[in-house]
């Protein structure tokens, strides 16, 4: 065994660094698995993990490694995904005590295809609970720890998996953005991650918030790896109605050319002058890299995006208020003891099951549905959606890409937002939430520190643009090094 030998050469590997050791026999999958799953059990104060997939994963590693044959650069390679995906006889949590020993009788598709491509799922990451938070401060199983700094919010609601991808558990994980929850953990945590096309990955089996908005994508260090998991992950699904009928184009064979004459779009509503001066030269400095690889940047406009957050907090507390009326205590999940009739077991069940955030959102989007503001507020915000869909479609006839920072800040302390007012978190996702409700691809890449912490750069991309997403982000890491470094994690 390698136990100690390989300890410290698996740590903060890309996949194909990884891949490279499985070949040349440097390591074997069951070996590389079990170091994992070490490496995860020796940094598990930053409560990163649910549920882990211990034996399995071992099992399927071994397996793995009797067959000679590599069907894919995933095949033997450790990946964690996100408590919402269901994953069959590995308990799915979402985060929260009412499915909190619900155990999945299938698998996610977009897990699956990662899984027939002979990725190993070593656990499922913490997230908000039910996807519904921006700091993974939301989750029954307690705060995930910034792996940059003890006692910060990694971002969320995939904050689980940005931590694990962050602190070098393993190579990336599986993540899904409803208004940001990839692209806004991936900046706290100094990583990078990419929300596809609506549509382009399926969305059976991963447990609903809003369906309209979310989408699952991948967390890795870099574009190149994100690019890996995404040509695995994508693909049309008939198990999903909204699920892109497209032809798989392989993302890593765009993945290299110039960017010279490229048009990056600035929008002229967002006053990046209000944001923290380090955030605007952080910003600044990249604009300037950009540049100096061949892009131009262009003014643009975007006369309705400053209706993004109110119209995402309608639409999506109305869609998750529909979807978590499955919650019921009757066929799955946390049922109540000692109730009197039906109603009551369904109020007692999910008054105990759900938590703080789930409850106000369920509240407020029942309210929006109910007769009578069913018009003035989710009807009226569908409309709103299309004009901002509308004015990107208006400004990609000018430009390739648009660019904004991820987040207005960097992480923060436990409980330093949202405590009194639930709205100062919702603006955290300011930057994110425009590309979910136009449906459009975003990634987010580390372009440098903020008083120490990670800052996120946001690109967004037309329609099922991801090749040309993906090779803006991956030229500008081959031209810097934010995405190399490495928390010390010394706390921990």
């Amino acid at each position: 065994s390698c136990a100690q030998g390989c300890r410290v050469s698996i740590q903060f590997k890309s996949i194909n660094e990884l891949r490279e050791m499985l070949d040349s026999k440097a390591i074997s999958s069951s070996e590389l698995t079990q170091e994992t799953l070490k490496l995860a059990e020796d940094l598990k104060e930053l409560n990163c993990f649910v549920t882990m997939n211990g034996d399995a994963s071992i099992e399927k590693a071994k397996k793995i490694d009797q067959t000679e044959r590599v069907n894919s650069v995933l095949s033997g390679i450790p990946l964690a995904q996100k408590d919402l995906f269901c994953t069959e006889g590995l308990r799915t949590t979402c985060s929260s005590k009412i499915l909190s020993n619900f155990i999945p009788p299938y698998t996610a598709t977009a897990v699956m295809k990662l899984e027939s491509a002979g990725s190993i799922t070593i656990g499922k990451t913490n997230m908000d609970e039910f996807a519904m938070g921006s700091s993974n401060e939301t989750s029954y199983f307690g705060n995930v720890h910034n792996p940059w700094k003890k006692g910060y919010v990694p971002g969320g609601s995939s904050g689980g998996s940005a931590a694990a991808v962050a602190a070098g558990i393993v190579p990336a994980a599986t993540g899904t953005d409803t208004g940001g929850s990839i692209r806004q953990p991936a900046a706290h945590c100094g990583i990078t991650g990419i929300k596809p096309t609506y549509g382009r990955v399926s969305r059976w089996g991963m447990i609903a918030f809003a369906s309209s908005l979310d989408q699952a994508g991948p967390l890795a260090r870099s574009a190149e790896d994100c690019a890996i998991l995404l040509n695995e992950m994508s693909g049309h699904d008939s198990k999903d109605t909204t699920s892109l009928d497209i032809e798989n184009t392989d993302l890593l064979h765009t993945i290299n050319q110039s960017i010279k004459g490229l048009k990056i779009g600035i929008v002229k509503e967002f006053s990046l002058g209000d944001l923290d001066s380090e955030v605007q030269n952080r910003f600044e400095d990249s604009k300037k890299l950009y540049e100096t690889l061949g892009a131009k940047f262009v003014e643009i406009s975007l006369p309705n995006i400053s209706a993004s957050v109110p119209t995402y907090y309608s639409i999506a507390p109305a869609e998750c208020s529909s979807n978590l009326s499955r919650f019921d205590g009757v066929r799955f999940g946390h049922r109540a003891e000692n109730t009197g009739d039906l109603n009551d077991l369904y109020i007692k069940s999910r008054s105990e099951g759900f938590g703080d955030e789930v409850k106000r959102r369920i509240l407020i989007g029942t309210y929006a549905l109910s007769a009578g503001y069913y018009d003035a507020y989710y009807k009226k915000a569908q409309q709103v959606r299309r004009l901002i869909k509308n004015d990107f479609t208006l400004a990609f006839e000018s430009v390739d890409l648009i660019m904004t920072p991820t987040s207005p800040g960097t992480a923060f302390a436990f409980g330093s937002k949202g405590a009194k007012n639930p709205i100062e978190l919702y603006l955290e996702d300011l930057f994110t939430i425009s590309s979910n409700l136009a449906g459009l691809p975003a990634i987010s890449i580390p372009h440098g520190k903020v008083n120490s912490l990670p800052a996120g750069l946001q690109l967004i991309g037309n329609f099922l643009q991801e090749g040309q997403l993906l090779n803006a982000a991956h030229i500008f890491q081959q031209n810097s090094e934010f995405h190399l470094e490495k928390p010390s994690m010394e706390e921990f």
